[in-house]
């Protein structure tokens, strides 16, 4: 018996059958668009060319995101150029990892920056997971098959590394790898999107081959999935006007002259 998925949309078009699937860190790689039409509502300038890999880069260019399925090992690559006292920093994902667990990151490089200081653990033990102190630092999910640690090299400090990571029976399901460099704010971003317990939804035929994955069987109208798509690009856009209004309207402060120029359900068991 399936549970008609309710609350958007018209109830013209056709249901489709979808999963909702957890844990979502063995949900499969997702839809793209997800993280795309994200960036692009936020303002990011899409230099993607047609047939080739997804790129974004920032408003202010000291951000670049890409997606290349044809590279090794493929996925996702962040970059950030060194800017002020932040110096140049690098993330990586592959291919599997959930569009939404992408999102956790490429999300809040759209947002500003919290005044608290980020602590990167807090999402994760408050959803649960073990955190162990050993040669690194590691937070590991309540069935033991995610994780998150600061690898940490004793003899080489340049080698450290943030790491995220999933597996299933048949081994090895994705990675997630940060510089040291990376802020921390970004990598919080990823661990709370990494904890949520919510299921993430995959259409019939996208759903990973494993048993260590529970299914929810839904039925979705595309106008349903289309809604929902429409109402996190709104939300996007209407941030990204917010905060280009509050900058327009705020007074600009006199400064001293400077030499120097400043370049800114029912469930279904697989």
């Amino acid at each position: 018996m399936k549970k008609t998925w309710t609350g958007w949309g018209p109830t013209a078009d056709q249901p489709q059958q979808h999963y909702l699937v957890e844990p979502r860190h063995l949900g499969g790689g997702g839809d793209l668009r997800f993280v795309a039409e994200y960036m692009r509502a936020s303002g990011w300038k899409d230099i993607s060319h047609t047939g080739g890999p997804i790129v974004f880069d920032s408003p202010d260019h000291s951000v670049r995101v890409g997606f290349d399925p044809t590279a090794m090992p493929g996925g996702w690559t962040v970059s950030g150029q060194a800017v002020g006292q932040q110096p140049a920093w690098h993330a990586t994902f592959t291919t599997a990892v959930p569009i939404e667990i992408v999102a956790g990151f490429t999300d809040t490089l759209t947002k500003p920056r919290s005044a608290h200081a980020p602590n990167v653990w807090a999402p994760l033990e408050e959803n649960g997971w073990e955190t162990e102190r050993g040669q690194h630092f590691t937070a590991v999910s309540p069935d033991r098959n995610a994780w998150l640690q600061y690898h940490q090299n004793q003899t080489e400090p340049s080698q450290a590394h943030w790491w995220a990571g999933a597996r299933t029976e048949h081994g090895r399901a994705w990675d997630a790898v940060f510089t040291p460099t990376t802020p921390m704010h970004l990598i919080q971003g990823f661990s709370a999107a990494l904890a949520d317990p919510t299921p993430v939804m995959r259409p019939r035929g996208s759903v990973p081959a494993s048993k260590w994955i529970r299914t929810t069987s839904v039925s979705v109208r595309p106008s349903e999935l289309g809604g929902w798509q429409q109402a996190r690009i709104t939300a996007a856009r209407a941030a990204t006007w917010a905060r280009n209004s509050w900058s327009a309207a705020r007074p600009r402060q006199r400064t001293p002259a400077s030499p120097y120029t400043a370049a800114g359900a029912s469930k279904s068991r697989r």
